[in-house]
């Protein structure tokens, strides 16, 4: 008899059966095939019946058979799930919906595939719920009161700064390293994240792909070589798997509310909920710098004006006094260079001049060739950088630079 797909999800569970129950298939098999349903059996998929041994030993997939009875019918379907592994991008339940969700179109508009009867996910209460005619997805939030915190900032592009205004710097560095206390000992997800951070479509290289191309203040060569970079520091930091914490994933000032004095609540959580610390430390850091380099362009100066550098080491300070993070500044330079490829971008930041543009890509080319992020040293940190020739990306970048 043909055996068809009914794509469902479920996360958090290595057996195939165990979350979800005969009746419950009745219920839905009912529903989507307007019919009644008799569950026969349950059982995993594979070996065909033939008895012989699978070289296979893993796969992503959790596949089980339902044998049933359909208006007295007997009919067969296979309910596919993505296995709920460490790695290989399926850790959270979020990627394995993305794998079913992908999988009911996919099937369908391929010639000869089996056909995709339904997608959807398994309640904690066992229903299986159907998504199958979704084109959209959306997400209802509490909303909070507050002022976005980007607003302190531009106002202190005129305004001079206050005693609250370093106090709400230093609360946002402690928080943060009470949120990353918190770690976690699994390898894959640290991988992951500084994996993502080169090759994700919301990161590194899809940042610079979204650059329209020819771009005259960061040429193709100039790319080339902080990806280049980029991919040198993934290996790097790859063994530093034990500083996988939890994480928010993009800590800026458009995802902070500040309400009266230092209470704040905290938007848009990105990328996973696990990562490294120097993700959120940068997130936010950059953007003190960024804001203390639109004020020296104000007053045509270089550098990081007043009061933003203060304010910049008053979080970071306030960060480590709690975190007391030994590795921090060795993991930070990619993740300032990620961030200052984002804001000094076209289409975020339409309206930057050319020269607070080429300070933010001039930082993004000296962190991707640093070997640790220096406070002390923040002045150099806003130079051209002067690499010397040799390696292949510093041939680039001083084709860049000549260009």
């Amino acid at each position: 008899m043909p055996s068809h797909t009914l794509a469902s999800h479920s996360g958090g569970t290595t057996s195939p059966t165990s979350d979800v129950s005969g009746k419950a298939l009745e219920r839905h098999l009912e529903r989507i095939l307007g019919a009644r349903v008799k569950v026969v059996a349950l059982s995993p998929l594979g070996g065909g019946g033939t008895g012989a041994r699978d070289p296979k030993t893993f796969g992503y997939g959790v596949p089980f058979e339902v044998d049933c009875l359909v208006d007295g019918r007997p009919r067969a379907f296979v309910i596919s799930r993505t296995r709920p592994v460490q790695g290989f991008g399926h850790d959270y339940p979020a990627d394995r919906a993305w794998q079913a969700l992908y999988g009911h179109a996919a099937y369908n508009g391929f010639p000869r595939h089996v056909r995709s009867l339904d997608v959807g996910f398994v309640r904690a209460s066992g229903d299986l719920v159907s998504v199958a005619d979704a084109r959209e997805f959306f997400q209802v939030v509490e909303k909070a009161d507050g002022r976005l915190y980007w607003l302190d900032l531009e106002r202190l592009l005129e305004a001079p700064v206050a005693a609250l205004d370093l106090e709400r710097a230093r609360t946002l560095g402690r928080f943060l390293a009470e949120v990353h206390a918190e770690k976690r000992d699994e390898p894959t997800l640290y991988h992951r994240r500084i994996r993502e951070l080169v090759g994700h479509g919301e990161c590194l290289m899809g940042i610079l792909d979204s650059y329209p191309h020819p771009y005259p203040l960061l040429p193709p060569a100039a790319c080339e070589a902080i990806e280049r970079a980029a991919v040198s520091w993934r290996w790097r930091l790859r063994g530093r798997a034990h500083r996988l914490a939890r994480a928010h994933g993009d800590f800026h000032p458009w995802n902070l509310l500040f309400r009266d004095g230092t209470d704040f609540s905290v938007l848009d959580r990105s990328r996973g909920e696990w990562g490294e610390p120097a993700d959120d430390v940068t997130a936010l850091g950059v953007n003190y710098l960024f804001f203390g380099l639109r004020k020296s362009a104000r007053q045509e100066t270089s550098g990081v004006a007043e009061p933003f550098r203060t304010l910049f080491e008053a979080f970071l300070d306030a960060y480590q006094a709690e975190a007391r993070d030994a590795g921090l500044a060795e993991a930070m330079p990619p993740f300032f260079a990620f961030r200052a490829l984002v804001i000094a971008h076209p289409r975020w930041y339409p309206t930057l001049g050319d020269g607070t543009r080429t300070a933010l890509f001039d930082f993004a080319h000296r962190m991707a060739a640093a070997d640790r992020f220096d406070v002390s040293d923040l002045a150099r940190a806003w130079e051209p950088p002067r690499a010397p020739r040799g390696t292949a990306e510093n041939q680039a970048h001083s084709r860049a630079t000549e260009e």
